[in-house]
C-alpha cells in the first residue's frame, strides 16, 4: 500500500493496477521457491534430463556424473518442491517432471539468454 505521505507521480488509476497486479506474499514466497529450481547447476542439468526421459537415482547420477547422494538429495529439493514425481518399479524408483511447465520455464531461459 502506498504511504500516505508518499507523492506518486503515476495517476491513482495506474498506481491501482499495480497495487492489484503485484500477487500476494504468500504467492511470491512460492515464486520465490519455484525459481529457486533454477539456481542449481546440479538441479538445471538433472531437469534437462528427465525432460527427456524418467530416470533412477544411479541413471542420473551416471549420465551427469553426480554421485548419488547429491542426485538424492537435489531429487528431494526438487519434490518438495512439486517439481518431479515418482514412481516404484520393484526395487527401483524412477523419477520424471510432474509436467512439462518446468521444462517449459528452462527452455524460455535459454531463450532468453539468446543460445
Amino acid at each position: 500500500m502506498v504511504n500516505a505521505k508518499s507523492v506518486l507521480l503515476l495517476d491513482k488509476r495506474t498506481a491501482g493496477l499495480v497495487e492489484n497486479y503485484i500477487p500476494s506474499d504468500e504467492i511470491l514466497e512460492e515464486l520465490v521457491s519455484f525459481f529457486s529450481l533454477f539456481s542449481d547447476l546440479t538441479r538445471i542439468k538433472m531437469i534437462s534430463a528427465l525432460a527427456i526421459s524418467e530416470m533412477c537415482v544411479t541413471d542420473l547420477s551416471t549420465l551427469l556424473g553426480f554421485n548419488q547422494t547429491t542426485v538424492s538429495h537435489q531429487l528431494k529439493t526438487l519434490r518438495d518442491i512439486g517439481a518431479v514425481k515418482y514412481r516404484r518399479v520393484g526395487k527401483i524408483i524412477l523419477y520424471s517432471l510432474k509436467n512439462d511447465v518446468v521444462n517449459e520455464v528452462l527452455l524460455k531461459g535459454v531463450e532468453f539468454l539468446g543460445h
